[in-house]
């Protein structure tokens, strides 16, 4: 039987890269008179390289194919007047090369990797060809097993008696302090627990990260904020620790098990995630006779035509508010634009290691920008009177009260829509992808928060920190708060539980939004400088689509207000400072 698989992504291209160095190496060193194949070594690493952005000099690629330098170059020689393998010049001023895979090299070895991933689908039980691709490689999908309930003994209770946590004021974490005080009922106090709103939280953790006596062992980070506490040294790395804590990295997929990176090293671990989506009254549109919206235009009409304010019904919903509502609403359009406000060269999960996170090349003021900005004006029109002033809490009061027929929304929200009781639109609702600029590809932002560890805690004590992290984030504390009304858990077993699939549709939208890389964290980057990018935003977005400013002043007022900042702190560095 022939399973016909889709082209992977990089990601998943990465890990098919890394199992098949993993299995060689055993046979090279291992096995009586083999040697390394030089030529398996040359496709494989030069392919690699070209993923990772990681420029390839012929010296380079000799060394890494791990055989004597005259085999090695006749080789690359060969390849090369094959067409195999491509010069390319480093750069206008020089008269070196680099070296590069062919495109017909790139799509031969992408067949290859699509062909491993299917042998070894069907030796792990998948047998049919869609079901085979619906797994992602390196993930937990092999085994479709029911993941048990979570028991109070599956953590080791020693020494974590005084624990003490920051969290984030909303239901999840309180659902979360709720699960480990039962359990933990001669150690889990409520008092373990302060929980505060997000603006609130940030001054609380970067407190907490400069003042030992605060006493807190875990901190709750809003994803973006990562490279503003990291690059302080406020957060304990946890790289020296992960190896040992029960806890897999790759069950969670590479764009969520990333946002806890920075600087190459690992310094959250994801506890849960949340996209940015569209939610959308399947009843109206049915009684309409319309479609579901894929692009902009598409939902301004589909907005226009489902306006009815004499009967208290607008076409769409969204976060207006002035400062952090209305600027993650412009990143969030300005991606769906296929933009960002700094300048990515190339859009994928490696995208950190293209810039220079502490001066990043501002891209505000730009085209895509102009877009967002145009987009935003035209759904205030079809939106309730008092959108200027909507945060993310009156966004979804405006939809569940059904007064809206769309809404844009993070899933963590949207989970709300079918499990209270105040909700008027339950199993009413279609959830669905976020509608782009025409001719774009779907992009939808990673959001959540990270378990993270102070600097300050002792090393033993870090190690027994990260344990009970771990039992928080494991697939049975996960699966449990996804039947709860949660459908944010980031880790590839839970998404191939056939209990927490049928616990809510938007659990499985984001699982095949992850698996067909239409996933994002560079819309809001986890740079130093967010904080600042999203204050100024907040100003200056605001006045441009509700108080008149012209829409090419604010971007450019914008951009000159944070490249000033930037260069600021850069002549006077102070750990201590906000942005």
């Amino acid at each position: 039987m022939t399973i016909v698989l889709g082209k992977l992504s990089d990601q998943e291209l990465s890990r098919v890269i890394d199992f098949l160095r993993e299995i060689r190496q055993p046979f090279d060193s291992g096995i009586p008179g083999a040697r390394a194949d030089p030529y398996w070594n040359i496709v494989l690493e030069l392919v690699d390289c070209h993923l990772q952005q990681v420029p390839v000099t012929i010296t380079m690629l000799i060394e890494m194919s791990r055989t004597n330098y005259g085999v090695a170059n006749r080789l690359i020689t060969r390849m090369i007047d094959d067409g195999q393998i491509l010069k390319v010049p480093r750069s206008p001023r020089h008269k070196t090369h680099l070296l590069t895979p062919s495109d017909d090299l790139l799509k031969a070895f992408v067949d290859y990797a699509c062909q491993i991933k299917s042998h070894l689908a069907r030796t792990f039980g998948l047998r049919t060809g869609a079901e085979a691709d619906e797994f992602y490689f390196g993930g937990s999908y092999f085994a479709r097993h029911i993941i048990a309930p979570v028991q109070g003994t599956d953590i080791d209770t020693s020494a974590l008696r005084d624990l003490r946590f920051l969290l984030h004021d909303d239901n999840y974490f309180a659902s979360m302090r709720n699960m480990w005080a039962d359990f933990r009922t001669d150690i889990g106090r409520m008092s373990s627990f302060d929980l505060y709103p997000l603006p609130k939280l940030f001054e609380k953790v970067r407190n907490a990260l400069n003042d030992p006596s605060t006493a807190y062992d875990v901190v709750a980070i809003n994803m973006p904020w990562l490279g503003r506490l990291a690059d302080t040294g406020g957060l304990a790395p946890l790289d020296d620790a992960i190896k040992d804590a029960p806890i897999n990295p790759l069950d969670f997929h590479p764009t969520v098990w990333n946002t806890g990176r920075w600087d190459g090293r690992q310094y959250g671990i994801p506890i849960y995630c949340t996209v940015e989506i569209m939610t959308a009254r399947r009843d109206l549109f049915e009684a309409a006779n319309l479609k579901f919206p894929r692009t902009f235009d598409e939902t301004i009409k589909a907005a226009k035509a489902l306006h009815r304010p004499d009967r208290q019904q607008y076409g769409v919903s969204w976060n207006g508010a002035r400062g952090m509502p209305i600027a993650s609403s412009f990143m969030f359009f300005l991606a769906s634009s296929r933009g960002s406000v700094i300048d990515i060269p190339r859009r994928h999960e490696s995208w950190l290691s293209t810039i220079d996170p502490r001066d990043p090349k501002l891209r505000l003021k730009s085209e895509e920008g102009l877009t967002a900005i145009d987009f935003m004006r035209q759904l205030s029109k079809y939106s309730a009177p008092d959108i200027e002033t909507n945060d993310a809490e009156d966004n979804l009061d405006c939809f569940m009260s059904g007064q809206a027929a769309m809404a844009y929304t993070w899933t963590m929200r949207a989970a709300r829509l079918e499990y209270e009781l105040s909700s008027k639109v339950k199993r009413r609702v279609a959830y669905l992808p976020p509608p782009v600029d025409r001719g774009h590809q779907i992009t939808a932002p990673v959001g959540g928060f990270l378990l993270a560890i102070p600097g300050h805690v002792e090393p033993k004590r870090k190690a027994q920190v990260l344990n009970a992290i771990a039992w928080m984030a494991s697939p049975e504390a996960m699966k449990s708060n996804v039947q709860n009304g949660f459908p944010v858990a980031p880790r590839f077993s839970v998404c191939a539980d056939p209990e927490a699939l049928a616990s809510s549709p938007i659990v499985q939208l984001v699982d095949r939004m992850a698996r067909r890389n239409e996933l994002n964290t560079w819309s809001r980057p986890a740079l130093p400088a967010y904080v600042l990018i999203e204050r100024v935003l907040g100003e200056e977005i605001y006045a441009a689509v509700f108080e008149g400013k012209d829409p090419k002043r604010a971007l450019s007022d914008a951009e000159d207000a944070v490249a000033q900042a930037i260069r600021e702190r850069a002549a006077h560095p102070d750990p201590a400072q906000v942005w």
